[in-house]
């Protein structure tokens, strides 16, 4: 007589349907010492700045640790890849794949509303009390002549911090950066409408139409932060206003940067022949990270330049 188990049929991903266990790898061990090495060179690199030591050691062990992060993320990512080709994962594993990038996306989420969270301390409590207002407008009395605007082109201490002679016109290139990812989260989703249909020809115009609106973006935030810089004194070291300014555009543009590279090693596996109508989350998770770096962009364009 024959078991439950026996009569049950079998499908081809049937070893792994509970639980999907590699083979033992060294990616873990290289992404450790990669990002250790790359931390160790930004913080070398920082303090040899401010000792205005020239001879600076700094950038040569950022750039190793960064391109060792680079080795593990192709090689590792090219094991899932070949894995997944191979029919090793199951409906187990794209659901551990969906929560493990639904958690990412949770903690970056959280990264950017740090940012956003300082940027609103200093605008509602911090530069107020400094200039005399509220209950703790005792601090007034450490710069007895500063009043408090934003933008912040008064700093309390403009020897020490001078202020930019004026902030970025949002209605020029923020604009038209914003039109351009806006329209990007638009054309990512018609490429997946496409996938989901098995329509390979939209599919790759629409993916490729995708990653030149990031490229577009990125062009234009150098364009501005070149001007920002050189014409009108918006640095890092002119205020909070700067520094926040700087440190939410400039990790956005970080994350533009990274996704539009996830973007096109998408459209390189789709030439590939890659993704089916049914298994394709590779490119849901790029299509997830996307979308919400567009929504971060509107955020800051609202609370950073209109506003």
């Amino acid at each position: 007589m024959a078991t439950h188990d026996e009569a049950l049929p079998k499908s081809p991903n049937s070893d792994y349907e509970h639980y999907y266990v590699p083979a033992q790898s060294k990616w873990p061990i290289i992404a450790t010492i990669g990002m250790l090495t790359t931390m160790y060179g930004l913080g070398t690199w920082f303090n040899d700045l401010k000792a205005a030591r020239p001879e600076s050691h700094g950038p040569l062990i950022f750039s190793i640790g960064g391109l060792l992060v680079a080795y593990m993320l192709f090689g590792w990512f090219s094991a899932v890849i070949k894995e997944s080709r191979q029919g090793l994962y199951s409906t187990q594993m794209d659901r551990s794949f969906r929560w493990g990038m639904s958690w990412f996306i949770f903690s970056e989420v959280m990264f950017f509303i740090a940012f956003f969270g300082a940027l609103f301390y200093v605008r509602a409590w911090a530069g107020p009390w400094l200039g005399g207002e509220g209950a703790k407008g005792v601090a007034h009395m450490l710069w007895p002549n500063f009043e408090y605007t934003w933008p912040l082109l008064h700093t309390p201490d403009p020897t020490l911090f001078p202020p930019p002679k004026d902030v970025i016109d949002p209605w020029h290139l923020p604009l038209i950066n914003t039109i351009l990812l806006v329209s990007s989260s638009v054309t990512v989703t018609l490429a997946h409408h496409a996938l989901r249909h098995g329509k390979r020809g939209a599919l790759k115009a629409w993916l490729g139409l995708t990653i030149l609106l990031g490229v577009c973006f990125l062009a234009l935030q150098v364009t501005e932060y070149v001007e920002a810089y050189h014409e009108l004194g918006l640095t890092l070291g002119s205020g909070i206003y700067g520094a926040t300014f700087f440190m939410l555009t400039g990790f956005h543009g970080a994350h533009v940067t990274i996704g539009t590279l996830i973007l096109a090693v998408m459209l390189l596996r789709i030439m590939k022949g890659h993704f089916d109508e049914k298994q394709h989350f590779g490119f849901e998770a790029a299509s997830w990270y996307w979308h919400f770096v567009d929504v971060v962009w509107v955020g800051l364009f609202i609370f950073v330049y209109v506003l």
